[in-house]
């Protein structure tokens, strides 16, 4: 019996979908599983801070000065490669605190218009610290990196102005703040033991380049074809 190709090519084609279907659904369960673990643990971290009576705005102070450390472990990167490492090391930690004191806020009724406002605009100061410290201390090409922290800025700038227009853009977009921090982090820890590293910083900040700006694209977008509907 001859077997049309049309009908082994229908096939093949429902069988992919399925099979793509079922990865996509995984990825989605193991993503929630991974978020609701991480928030368990932010809980009992923000439990103990309460405790020792840090307020959510206290977390996003300490959260920026540890930003303007890593900025400094940046510049001073040539004198010593363990510089990167260090400045990988206080990076992480300023991303602690900038998601510590959301969940500080939520469990425990702290949450305010002008919380929300200081945190954006010291996380802002944060991102923009570090990618001043990259490029002023030459671990990235000048105008790849003020690419970057132009579209660093924008991807905030873009959910603000698009959430006063009453529009929720919580996940939308590809490179949002936590994404951006793992690349910089990962390309800082390999850059510390890589000849040069110069290579690798900037490979991450022409990446983080495309990614930020297409954020800031697909919020655009987003925006335009909502507030079409309305």
């Amino acid at each position: 019996m001859i077997i049309p190709n049309t009908f082994k090519l229908d096939n093949i084609l429902n069988i992919s979908s399925l099979v793509q279907i079922r990865i996509a659904g995984d990825l989605e369960q193991l993503l929630t599983r991974l978020k609701q673990r991480v928030q368990t643990l932010l809980s009992l971290e923000a439990r103990a801070a309460h405790k020792l009576g840090l307020t959510p705005n206290r977390v996003s102070a300490i959260g920026l000065a540890l930003a303007f450390l890593s900025a400094l472990a940046y510049s001073r990167w040539q004198t010593d490669r363990l510089y990167l490492i260090l400045a990988v090391a206080l990076l992480l930690l300023s991303s602690f605190c900038d998601a510590l004191d959301g969940v500080i806020a939520r469990l425990y009724q702290q949450a305010t218009p002008f919380g929300g406002f200081l945190d954006s605009l010291l996380d802002r100061y944060a991102d923009a610290a570090i990618y001043a410290a990259m490029i002023i201390s030459g671990l990235c090409d000048l105008i790849w990196g003020l690419i970057t922290l132009i579209g660093s800025l924008l991807v905030s700038y873009s959910r603000a102005r698009a959430e006063a227009s009453g529009l929720k853009m919580e996940a939308i977009g590809i490179a949002e703040r936590a994404e951006r921090v793992i690349i910089i982090a990962v390309a800082s820890a390999i850059a510390a033991f890589w000849q040069p590293a110069t290579t690798i910083m900037n490979t991450a900040i022409i990446l983080l380049a495309v990614l930020t700006n297409l954020t800031v694209l697909q919020r655009a977008v987003h925006t335009y074809s909502r507030l079409k509907k309305e």
